[in-house]
C-alpha cells in the first residue's frame, strides 16, 4: 500500500511539474509591430499594471489591424498594448 501511495503521489508530481513547464509564446508578426507603433492613437486610463494575460475591460475600445483578425491594440496608460481582440487580454506591451 505505502509503495502505490508514493508512486501515486510521484506520478502526480511529474504531471504538475509539466504542466507548470509548459508556457505559451505568441510570437507576434513584426509588421503587427511596425503598424501599431506608427498609430496615433490617444491613451486610456487603467487602474492596475498592464501586462501579458491582463485581461482588459470590455468598456475599453480595441483598434483593428489591417489583415489582422487575431491582433489588436490600445494604447493603456500611455503604453502599447497588443491584444486579443476576442478575449480583450494582453498579448504584449510594446512600449
Amino acid at each position: 500500500m505505502k509503495t502505490l501511495v508514493i508512486s501515486a503521489v510521484s506520478v502526480l508530481l511529474s504531471l504538475g511539474g509539466a504542466a507548470v513547464a509548459q508556457t505559451t509564446t505568441v510570437v507576434v508578426p513584426g509588421e503587427v509591430k511596425t503598424y501599431v507603433q506608427k498609430q496615433e492613437t490617444p491613451s486610456v486610463t487603467f487602474e492596475g499594471d498592464v501586462a501579458v494575460g491582463t485581461t482588459l475591460p470590455d468598456t475599453v475600445e480595441i483598434h483593428t489591424i489591417p489583415d489582422q483578425p487575431d491582433y489588436g491594440y490600445v494604447v493603456v496608460n500611455k503604453k502599447r498594448v497588443l491584444v486579443n481582440p476576442k478575449t480583450h487580454a494582453v498579448i504584449e506591451v510594446i512600449q
